[in-house]
C-alpha cells in the first residue's frame, strides 16, 4: 500500500473558509548549484525557513523553458559534475531529516536516458513526491507512463499557460492528481517587476473554471508584491530565478532572509 503523498497532504492543509486559503510558497533551485554539494543543505535551509514545497531542478544541457538565470545555474551545475545518478546519491537519506514535499523538475530526456521506470522507482525509494517534466506531452504520459507514476506513488505536474485552450486545461485537470503549474506568461522563466492587466485577467479566468486541482503560479514571481498578486486567486506560487540570484550573491546561509522578505 503506497504511503499518502506529501504534496496532496500539503495542498489540503491551511484550507480556511471564505477563500482565505493559506498560500503555499514553493521554491525552485538547481541541484548542484552554486556548488556540487549544496543540494541537500539548500533543502534543509528552505524547510527551516518555512517553505511549503521544494522543486529540485535536474540540470539539462538544453533547458528550453528556462530563462538566462536558470540556464546559467544549469550550465554551472553540469560543469560542477551534477548527474541524475549523483542527484539520487545526494538525496538518498534526505527523508531522515526533511518532511516537506519534494519534487524533481527537469526535462524528459535525462529521465528517458536513465529509464522511466527505474527513475520513478528511485524517486519513490528516496522520498520524492512528484515530477515536473514540461516537455512530456499529456497524451504520451497517459498512454505510456501514467501507470508507472501511479505504481510508485508519484504525482505528475502539468503546466498551463495563458495560451492553453480551455479544452486542454480540462484534459490536464482530469489527468492531474495534485496541482496544476500555472505559468504566468508565455515567456521563459525569470523575475518580472509585476503582473499586468492581461496576467491578472488570466488568473481570474482560470479561477473561474473551478478546476478540481488547485493551481500554483510560476514564472515572474520575485518579491512579496508579486507573490501576493499571484496567489490572490491561486493556491500558491513558485519562485525560481530570483531565489537562484539570491543564492549566487549570498550562498546557502542567507536563505532565511530571502524567504522572510517574500512572506
Amino acid at each position: 500500500m503506497m504511503k499518502e503523498n506529501r504534496i496532496k497532504n500539503k495542498l489540503q492543509e491551511d484550507i480556511l473558509p471564505a477563500g482565505k486559503a493559506g498560500k503555499l510558497l514553493s521554491i525552485y533551485f538547481t541541484a548542484g548549484y552554486p556548488n556540487l554539494e549544496d543540494t541537500v543543505p539548500i533543502i534543509h535551509e528552505l524547510e527551516k525557513a518555512g517553505v511549503d514545497m521544494v522543486e529540485i531542478g535536474l540540470p539539462f544541457s538544453d533547458p528550453l523553458a528556462d530563462g538566462p538565470t536558470i540556464q546559467e545555474s544549469s550550465t554551472t551545475a553540469l560543469r560542477n559534475g551534477m548527474t541524475t545518478e549523483l542527484l539520487f546519491e545526494q538525496l538518498k537519506d534526505v527523508r531522515s531529516s526533511v518532511t516537506i514535499p519534494l519534487i524533481i523538475m527537469g526535462y524528459f530526456n535525462p529521465v528517458l536516458q536513465y529509464g522511466v521506470e527505474k527513475f520513478c522507482k528511485k524517486c519513490a525509494e528516496i522520498g520524492i513526491d512528484g515530477l515536473i517534466l514540461p516537455d512530456l506531452p499529456l497524451d504520451v504520459y497517459l498512454e505510456k507512463y501514467e501507470s508507472i507514476y501511479k505504481k510508485y506513488g508519484l504525482i505528475n505536474v502539468f503546466l498551463i499557460t495563458p495560451q492553453t485552450s480551455e479544452k486542454r486545461i480540462r484534459a490536464i485537470d482530469n489527468a492531474s492528481d495534485g496541482f496544476i503549474y500555472m505559468v504566468s506568461s508565455a515567456s521563459t522563466t525569470g523575475a518580472k517587476s509585476g503582473f499586468g492587466k492581461e496576467q491578472m485577467e488570466y488568473f481570474q479566468r482560470i479561477a473561474s473554471l473551478s478546476l478540481a486541482n488547485p493551481q500554483i503560479v510560476g514564472f515572474g514571481i520575485s518579491n512579496a508584491e508579486t507573490f501576493q498578486a499571484a496567489t490572490a486567486k491561486a493556491k500558491g506560487a513558485i519562485i525560481g530565478s530570483t531565489f537562484i540570484k539570491h543564492l549566487t550573491q549570498n550562498g546557502v546561509h542567507k536563505i532565511a532572509d530571502f524567504i522572510q522578505e517574500i512572506r
